[in-house]
């Protein structure tokens, strides 16, 4: 079984399915929305009117504890994982698994724009079965 992390965003209504499925077919997985021994981290935790930062609010917000403490518990679940599913949106998360060797596949069950340098990845999911074909 793999060692899985899903990136995604918060609004992707794909990521709880994606991960359900992973846990189901054994794969240990991590979830960034349910953290190992912690919650997730949300801007709102920092400042319920998080919509309305300006850059500089933004920037000092990085290194507010709760931000550091969700991005350490992220970034240590990207280095722990073998493989990355890009559950669309999280990009960031993608490259750096890719750019450090690691395998990343793209979840994109909907239709969406075609993206070139999706090339750089190790392939795109596009179905619910394909991702059970794959790894169940």
């Amino acid at each position: 079984m793999c060692k899985i992390y899903v990136a995604s965003s918060w609004r992707n209504e794909i990521h709880n399915i994606v991960v359900q499925a992973l846990q189901r077919w054994g794969h240990e997985v991590y979830d960034f929305k349910n953290p190992p021994s912690r919650t997730g981290f949300s801007w709102a935790h920092i400042d319920n009117k998080w919509q309305n930062w300006n850059t500089t609010q933004y920037r000092e917000a990085l290194n507010h504890p709760l931000a550091v403490a969700g991005f350490n518990s992220d970034f240590n679940a990207m280095k722990w994982a073998d493989i990355c599913i890009m559950v669309l949106s999280a990009h960031t998360e993608a490259g750096w698994m890719k750019g450090v060797g690691k395998v990343v596949y793209v979840v994109q069950f909907s239709t969406e724009q075609p993206e070139l340098m999706y090339k750089i990845y190790d392939g795109i999911i596009s179905s619910y079965d394909e991702l059970t074909k794959m790894f169940s």
